[in-house]
This record gives structure tokens, sequence and C-alpha cells, in this order.
């Protein structure tokens, strides 16, 4: 399995990379190849006084690879040009990658934000699974805001297609994977299964398959508005990584990034990975 693992050279990226604890994860669930990819962007000219761009993020980006390759992965650098998303998304196609990482600050005390510009597009056009890597925001030095990022997982689903494509990502998960709860929120205004449905079987059915895997699981029903209950759920249950597809069943949210998910991405305090629908979908 290849990872694309995108940095900007940042304090906070950097604590993404050098976490052991999250390369081990990666190496866990079977990332046997990452890609180091930063993006110069295209307002930033070769010839500005002073600046050699490319140079200096090669000379990063080596000293990122020899951390990453002493962890026995095998690493490919790319310092490209353009507009950062759209780079990311390119190469991640390019080189068969299953999984995009990049690290985001938490909480800003002026907004109820956490994701630049780059994590904002990426996780609303993404080609593969995106996996947002919480750092602290309130520090020097920064580190990852939760270690062993597929220990504890919450699974969020309205059972519409995307988010059983979601539960497929266990297959490979599970593999660093302890603990998981499952979560559906029932609301009036965009009910996401039939009225004679009943989640908690459908749930129940899911987290059998998690425990012949040797998973300890959970299910919960909730009910309100799905954002904000999923978001209690997380910080009831305090998972490592919320897992949750981008689109769900409304037909009036936005086709690559449903406002659920995209306030989950923006508003957790954890780590968050989200996956797109197929590409045929």
């Amino acid at each position: 399995m290849k990872a694309i693992c995108a940095t900007d050279l940042s304090a906070a990226s950097e604590a993404t990379i050098e976490s052991e604890t999250c390369l081990e994860c990666l190496g866990r669930i079977g990332v046997e190849e990452i890609h180091l990819v930063t993006v110069i962007p295209s307002n930033v000219h070769a010839g500005m006084p002073g600046m050699n761009f490319e140079k200096r993020r090669e000379q990063a980006l080596e000293r990122y690879r020899r951390v990453i390759e002493n962890s026995d992965f095998n690493v490919e650098t790319h310092v490209v040009r353009g507009t950062p998303y759209r780079r990311i998304n390119g190469i991640a196609e390019a080189v068969g990658a299953s999984l995009t990482v990049v690290g985001s600050r938490g909480k800003s005390p002026l907004e109820n934000r956490v994701i630049g510009s780059t994590a904002r597009n990426l996780a609303r056009t993404t080609v593969v699974p995106l996996l947002v890597n919480r750092i602290e925001r309130e520090a020097d030095e920064p580190d990852v805001v939760r270690e062993h990022l597929f220990r504890r997982l919450l699974y969020a689903t309205d059972f519409s297609e995307n988010a059983e494509q979601a539960f497929e990502a266990f297959s490979y998960l599970h593999h660093a994977t302890r603990e998981a709860t499952l979560v559906h929120v029932e609301t009036p205004k965009d009910p996401g299964i039939p009225e004679d449905d009943d989640p908690e079987a459908r749930l129940t059915e899911l987290a059998t398959r998690l425990e012949d895997w040797g998973i300890e699981t959970r299910t919960v029903v909730r009910r309100g508005d799905p954002a904000d209950e999923i978001l209690a759920a997380e910080a009831e249950y305090e998972p490592t990584t919320t897992l949750v597809g981008s689109r769900g069943h409304s037909r009036l949210r936005r086709l690559l990034l449903g406002s659920v998910s995209e306030d989950i991405v923006a508003r957790a305090n954890g780590n968050v990975m989200l996956i797109p629908p197929n590409r045929s979908a």
C-alpha cells in the first residue's frame, strides 16, 4: 500500500512525520511506501530575491526521508509547483496511492474551525481516503494530539452507500484497531433508512463483523443534528480517529462533501479519516 504524506514543512507537518506511533500505525495497516509531497504555490516565483525554494524544500524533505526510512518504509520525494490540493490529488492518482495524510492544527481560540485551506480543499476533492492528523495548536514544538491513529475508532454511518464503503476500510484498519464505536444519528429532517428498519440491529450486524477480528465494539444510536451528535460522541468516547464517508443520503447536500462530514473534519478534537465515494459514483 502507498501513502501520500503532504507537508508544507511547518512544525505541524513535522509532528506528523516524526511521530513514531503514527508511522507504526501506518505500517500496521499495510503501508509500505510513503510519498513525501510539498508544493510551492504558483504565486511564489523562483526569481524572488534570496529565495531558492526548490533547493530548501528538497533539503528539508531529505531529512524527513531519513526519518521515515529508519522506520522501514520505502520513500519517494516530490517538490512540485502549483495549487497545493490539486497537485497532491494529482500525485496520489499518478502513483496509485491508497491514502493521503495531512497534518492540521487543533482548534483556534478565535473560531470553531481547525483546518487550513489546503486540508479543507483536500477534504472536498480527495480522490483517495484522507487522514487529517490533528496537531497541537498552541505549542512552539507541537506534537500530535492523539497517538496510535487507528487504535480507537469512531465510525459514523447513515447507512448510505458511501458510509458502507467507509466501513470497508476496517478490512485493513483492523490490524491497528482495538476498540470501535459505531454511531448512527436519527433525524427527522434527513432520514437515512426506511422507517420500518431498525438502526440498532444494523449496527449490531456491523459490530459482529468487527468482533470477529477481535475488536471490542459498542453501538450507539443518538437523536438530533447529525454533526453535533457525532462530535458529542467523539467527546464522550475519545477515539483516536473518527471514520466517516464524505457523502450521505441527502441530495440537498453538496456533492463532494456533505455538510455533516465537513463539520466533523473541521470541528473534531482528534483525527478524522474521510472516505470519498468511488470515482464512478
